[in-house]
This record gives C-alpha cells, sequence and structure tokens, in this order.
C-alpha cells in the first residue's frame, strides 16, 4: 500500500508489535483453552501436539499474555481515562451507527467505545490471570474448593474476553481505515478528522 507522507502517526512499531503479541497469544489461548471446555471442542488439542502438551503450553502462553497486556495498559491508561465527553459520545452512540457521525462530540486518541473495550479487557484479564494462577496445579496446591472456584471464575472471564475481543475485532473491521492503523501504524489525515477530531486537531494543530 503507498501511504501519503502526510499521514499520521498513530501507533510505533513497539506498539503494533505489543498489540500483535496480545493478539496472538489470544488466539492461543482461547482455542487451547475451548479444547477442555468441552468434549467436542477437544480435537482442537491436536493443534498443540495433544492433550498433554496443550495442557502445558496453555498457562505459560496465558504468561505471555498478561505480561504483553501489561505492558499496553502501562502504556496506554491515560489516554483511556473516562471523560464526561465520553460518556456524551457513548449516550449518541446510535447517530454514529445509523451513519450519522458528523455531529458526534469531539473525541481524543481513542472514543468512549474504545475506551469502554480497554477497561472491559484489564477487568477480564485481571480475573483470568487470578483464576488461571489458582488452576496451575503443577506449581500450586490450593483448596479444592478454591481451585473448583476459579474454574468457573476462569471459564467466564474467558467467556467474557473473547466477546470483548469480538466487538473490538468488528469494531475496527466497520470503521474502514482502522485496521491499517494497527498494521502500518498511520492513519489518513481524513480519517482522524471524521472519527478522532480532537486528536487530529492536536495533531496537526488544526
Amino acid at each position: 500500500m503507498i501511504r501519503d507522507p502526510k499521514d499520521l502517526r498513530r501507533y510505533s512499531a513497539t506498539e503494533r508489535a505489543n498489540h500483535w503479541t496480545v493478539g496472538i497469544c489470544f488466539i492461543l489461548l482461547t482455542l487451547s483453552g475451548l479444547a477442555f471446555f468441552h468434549p467436542a471442542f477437544y480435537p482442537l488439542t491436536q493443534l498443540f501436539g495433544g492433550g498433554t502438551w496443550t495442557r502445558i503450553l496453555h498457562p505459560f502462553v496465558g504468561i505471555v499474555f498478561a505480561l504483553a497486556f501489561a505492558a499496553i495498559f502501562i502504556r496506554f491508561y491515560r489516554l483511556n481515562a473516562m471523560t464526561p465527553t465520553d460518556w456524551e459520545w457513548l449516550s449518541r452512540v446510535q447517530e454514529m451507527i445509523d451513519g450519522n457521525d458528523h455531529n458526534m462530540p469531539e473525541q481524543g486518541k481513542y472514543n468512549g467505545g474504545q475506551k469502554l473495550v480497554f477497561w472491559a479487557s484489564a477487568v477480564c484479564m485481571l480475573c483470568l490471570l487470578g483464576s488461571g494462577v489458582l488452576l496451575w496445579r503443577a506449581y500450586f496446591d490450593f483448596p479444592v474448593g478454591l481451585v473448583r472456584f476459579a474454574a468457573v471464575a476462569h471459564a467466564a472471564s474467558a467467556v467474557a474476553m473473547i466477546a470483548v475481543i469480538i466487538v473490538h475485532v468488528y469494531a475496527a473491521i466497520w470503521t474502514r481505515g482502522t485496521i491499517r492503523a494497527m498494521w502500518y501504524g498511520t492513519v489518513t489525515r481524513a480519517w482522524a478528522k471524521q472519527h478522532h477530531r480532537a486528536w487530529y486537531r492536536q495533531m496537526t494543530g488544526k
């Protein structure tokens, strides 16, 4: 793709690599987790070399996932702080869905919907990490009752995380020009002005 030198830099190479690391780990964890969620999904263990290897790899991939997510959180949590403008944007989100987004409240680098996805992902990640540690029987020996509770919490958190990521991916595909930001690191000025006007003004001084 030929990119205009006037395009705005949205993500650095490090930020994009961090994002894709989280994404790849999420896919691996979803597939390996589903393999043990229901017998119908057990054939998915063949993707990882069988049931034993799937059980071994799942928690280690989870650690990489948690660390990579932590890096994203530390880097972006300030930019995702909710503001009154974000809540106004969310209250009028139907206008954007209907294609009438030109009069929506001006948004910074992230809009209210993206911020909700960020914080929902953070909560799910915290629950997955905590319950995952309790379930890691190879290294820890917690009371059976606590392990059973952790199993339910882990499954519920995983389902919630999958739902959040589906929304995240759908929104990225639905809003044309968004995916290239995480692929090439840049967006067009027209895209920035339409979807994130406050950020556009900050970046261009216009």
